[in-house]
């Protein structure tokens, strides 16, 4: 069992704050439903009597990949019944990946102290999220863990396959982006530079887009060391800032309205919220418990606030299909789909179709991505060419002329 710390409010609308004991996340909401108690936060309360240096490679980096190995892998081992703590074991032994290595063999030892597989995982939170604690947890409870993890095995490959394919629709703009970057340095460094020296030996006179040019130039040249302390800077400000409440819930709504990009993103946030909405209500979790842990998982600080709302409207005894019009996330048909859900009580096989439907629609756009950004790289790279073209060859045109006619 582990400590969670809470805050919640009770009948009367007063604010409760505490710790309790529970197996899981979803366990210590129930506990306090039950003690009438609204919970509004739950989090694990790190365990102090583990070594420090225990807690300091408690937190490894593993990735996607290797939680699809190890939940296909786990799904194997518990369908051919062995026992779990051996078959922890067996794969902490037999993994390449250090990282996971750590995970597994400290999973195995909270094992052998007593500890629940949820509970283990539970104390590393940025290898398993709340989402597939609670997963765990329920199929530990069902004696289903097998289909827990074939489950998240399934989830964590639809993940990866809509990863992949926006790192490919993406890989060719930002290539050239960063081409564009590099000319645009190379040519105020090393090229402009001597044509200012050519043009200073005619002393010829200069049209605007020279003199824009030479200033820029020179610009670059005597200020790129405060050039670049400024962007080194400004990059770890504006980290910072993502990386807090406010500047998190701002960057989440402002890429939701990024033109091109904004609607792909969107779709597949809102495929992701009905994939792992489905997953959860499957696996048996109840509705509430089910909406805060997808707010966690969407990963958008203001969708999630808006799942957030949804759960507390259901608490007060609205359906899911009001709750979710109100949200105003969902196109009419997908809500046509939840009412059907809802109507025939099949609503995690209607959030399964809603996740297919995003994540086609998120495939469709992804493959047409390359052709819709590349007339704006072409205009782009052509207002450069169209600049140093008035800014290079217009004054030698006129230098050559003027030799003519004094020749």
């Amino acid at each position: 069992m582990a400590n969670y710390r809470y805050a919640a409010r009770d009948q009367n609308g007063q604010m409760q704050n505490g710790v309790i004991e529970a197996g899981s996340e979803t366990t210590a909401a129930d506990l306090l439903s039950r003690r009438l108690l609204i919970p509004l936060q739950i989090e694990l309360i790190p365990d102090k009597s583990a070594p420090w240096w225990q807690m300091s490679l408690s937190q490894p980096k593993v990735g996607l990949m290797e939680l699809i190995v190890f939940a296909r892998q786990m799904y194997s081992l518990m369908r051919a019944g062995i026992p779990i703590i051996r078959a922890i074991r067996g794969l902490a032994d037999s993994t390449a990946s250090k990282a996971l290595k750590l995970v597994l063999s400290d999973l195995a030892d909270q094992l052998e102290k007593g500890r629940n597989l949820s509970v283990a995982m539970a104390s590393h939170p940025k290898v398993f999220n709340r989402l597939i604690v609670s997963i765990v947890h329920v199929g530990e409870n069902t004696g289903r863990l097998d289909d827990a993890f074939s489950q998240l095995s399934d989830y964590f490959e639809q993940e990866m396959e809509t990863r992949k394919q926006i790192k490919q629709a993406t890989r060719y703009p930002m290539f050239v982006l960063l081409a564009i970057v590099a000319a645009m340095v190379i040519l105020n460094l090393f090229v402009i530079p001597q044509f200012a020296n050519m043009f200073a030996r005619f002393n010829a006179e200069l049209p605007w887009a020279t003199q824009v040019l030479l200033a820029t130039s020179n610009f670059f040249i005597n200020y790129w060391p405060f050039l670049l302390l400024s962007l080194l800077v400004a990059t770890v400000a504006l980290y910072r800032y993502l990386h807090t409440p406010n500047g998190s819930y701002r960057w989440s709504k402002l890429k939701l309205r990024l033109p091109i990009m904004g609607d792909i993103i969107n779709r597949a946030t809102l495929g992701r919220y009905a994939r792992s909405f489905s997953l959860m209500l499957r696996a048996g979790v109840p509705l509430t418990s089910a909406l805060s842990l997808v707010a966690e998982a969407v990963d958008n600080d203001f969708m999630a606030e808006k799942i957030r709302e949804m759960r507390r409207n259901i608490e007060r005894g609205e359906s899911l299909v009001r709750v979710s019009g109100q949200s105003n996330l969902f196109t009419p048909l997908v809500m046509q789909m939840l009412a059907v859900g809802e109507e025939t009580g099949q609503v995690d096989d209607m959030l399964q179709e809603v996740a297919l439907f995003y994540e086609r629609e998120v495939a469709f756009d992804l493959k047409s991505l390359t052709a819709k950004i590349e007339p704006i790289l072409i205009v782009i790279v052509a207002v450069m060419v169209l600049i140093l073209a008035l800014g290079i060859f217009t004054p030698m045109w006129d230098m050559l002329n003027a030799y003519k006619k004094g020749s």
